[in-house]
């Protein structure tokens, strides 16, 4: 799978500037909400924040993935953010979190949207990838590595 059909160069930024978790939440949905596929910005935060708020979305490794089934959405769309000093996300290590991916996707697409949170889960158990995601520079590159894991 590709995730870069999800996930444009606009969708991306390496400079968080969110000292908490709604704030970075805010951040990446104002980022997701580029997209031509987001309907409505603000259903779409609220439905990101009330999922956060039934379970961490803060997996561990520094990593997290807000995400929502929403109708304000007609296509899953991918929002990337880092943040180098980390935000606290209540992960499940406890760690800071500094890669984010936001996953927003219509309220019927659970198979696909199962898909995109399994393969970006898969590409980030693997240390390589977190730190290659750490270091890069350029949306492009970000979209690259995200394509070529095996």
């Amino acid at each position: 799978m590709k995730l870069s059909k999800f996930c444009e160069e606009g969708l991306i930024s390496f400079e968080l500037k969110a000292f908490s978790k709604e704030k970075a939440i805010e951040e990446l949905v104002n980022l997701a909400s580029k997209s031509k596929l987001v309907k409505d910005k603000a259903e779409l935060l609220n439905a990101v924040l009330e999922r956060e708020k039934l379970v961490t979305t803060g997996v561990g490794y520094g990593v997290a993935f807000p995400h929502a089934k929403t109708r304000s959405v007609k296509g899953i769309v991918i929002a990337f953010g880092r943040s180098d000093k980390g935000i606290d996300f209540d992960a499940m290590d406890k760690k800071p979190a500094h890669l984010f991916f936001l996953i927003a996707a219509p309220e019927d697409a659970i198979g696909a949207h199962l898909n995109v949170m399994a393969r970006l889960s898969y590409i980030m158990k693997s240390e390589k990838n977190r730190d290659a995601l750490m270091k890069i520079k350029r949306p492009k590159e970000l979209l690259e590595v995200l394509d070529s894991v095996e």
